[in-house]
């Protein structure tokens, strides 16, 4: 997100000396993304970031495809995976291909035995169930229902939960995710006719520093791959950083929904982009206003794109029995819309409380193992 935001303690000038109290150095790091064109912030540390005690074995968490070549709509209920303990162990991957993995999680108990690192990408979690805090090397936010966590690759985090019951719809990028340009000038503000604006990122606000040595988990996930690294000092020792690379929150509840006369495409719920997909937000909505309006989206031809909609709440009007959690994928190639009778509903209604969150895909997704279990039988039977 590129607003620059800063916490701590930090000297004047880039790459200049800064003591602490005894007269020694604080270590200072970039942390960016796109070599060293991309987003980034300076991060000033109590101890060197690079101690490595000892490196553990990996363990190969790539996903199990089952079907990776797919041309059938499917509907997964999502709310039927286990809830499980651990943090990592709690995400179900369905849907993935080379840009994006889509998971799903109930996570049970708080991040507090180990660091996560993930090195491949960016980390959107959408907070579906649950509330508490997201902890992290450059600051905490606090979080709770409708939240969008977006956890730049690299950054160093745990997770504490309020309580055991925790909802969570993951999107795993591997290329850096951003507001959409089109709702941004050339300085990166967003413009009046963004649905959401900077009033709206809620950045991190409170910076943990500590001064402590010792053995310390991390597990690094790179190349699908979990690799488990002991460092010798806290990983939360910084005690000022500044720049644009950092987490950030965003609930669905404050996107400003687009409507016109006539039904409006998906593209005016987009809410971020990254390379070869976009997130969108469905939300509460007065429907379109012309005399003669049919509020149900249209039949349309996927010939270029999958669309991947993740049902949070309300009534989906263009849908006929689905519930929360429950995960449609439409597939590029073949059309779709409406189930039969949804058109004929939605003449004269005046608005919508759905809550969904989109995800359109321009490669090809393939489906996991996991997603198999989870399948509705028949779900591309349901326009007949």
């Amino acid at each position: 997100m590129p607003i620059y935001h800063s916490l701590g303690k930090f000297p004047h000038k880039r790459h200049t000396t800064f003591k602490k109290a005894d007269g020694s150095l604080h270590y200072e790091q970039l942390f960016g993304t796109e070599g060293f064109s991309g987003m980034s912030s300076l991060l000033y540390q109590l101890h060197r970031p690079t101690q490595v005690k000892s490196i553990g074995d990996a363990v190969d968490v790539s996903p199990k495809i089952a079907v990776a070549k797919n041309i059938t709509s499917r509907m997964l209920q999502g709310w039927n995976i286990a809830p499980k303990a651990d943090f990592l162990e709690a995400r179900i991957r369905v849907l993935v291909n080379d840009d994006v993995h889509l998971s799903l999680a109930a996570p049970q108990k708080s991040l507090t035995d180990y660091y996560y690192k993930n090195g491949d990408a960016d980390e959107v979690l959408f907070v579906h169930k649950g509330s508490g805090t997201l902890r992290t090397l450059l600051g905490n936010i606090e979080f709770s229902y409708g939240d969008y966590l977006l956890i730049p690759r690299g950054m160093i985090y745990q997770i504490n939960f309020d309580t055991e019951d925790n909802r969570l719809f993951i999107i795993e990028s591997f290329s850096p995710v951003y507001t959409p340009k089109r709702y941004r000038n050339h300085f990166g503000q967003l413009l009046e006719h963004s649905p959401f604006c900077e009033r709206d990122i809620r950045r991190p606000s409170e910076l943990e520093t500590h001064d402590e040595k010792g053995d310390f988990l991390i597990k690094l996930k790179k190349e699908n791959h979990l690799h488990q690294l002991v460092y010798a000092t806290h990983p939360f020792d910084v005690v000022g950083w500044d720049g644009y690379n950092y987490p950030y929150a965003f609930n669905i509840k404050d996107f400003e929904p687009i409507t016109g006369r006539v039904h409006q495409p998906p593209p005016v719920h987009q809410t971020f982009e990254a390379h070869n997909f976009v997130v969108c937000s469905f939300c509460p909505r007065l429907y379109d206003y012309h005399p003669e309006a049919i509020p149900a989206p249209y039949n349309h031809s996927n010939i270029d794109s999958d669309e991947v909609l993740y049902y949070v709440d309300g009534d989906f009007m263009s849908r006929n029995h689905v519930d929360k959690g429950f995960i449609s994928l439409h597939p590029a190639g073949i059309p779709h819309g409406p189930h039969p009778g949804a058109t004929e509903r939605s003449v004269g209604q005046t608005k919508t409380e759905e809550l969904a969150v989109m995800v359109d895909t321009f490669r090809p997704l393939r489906i996991t193992e996991e997603a198999l279990t989870l399948e509705l039988d028949d779900y591309w039977k349901s326009w007949l």
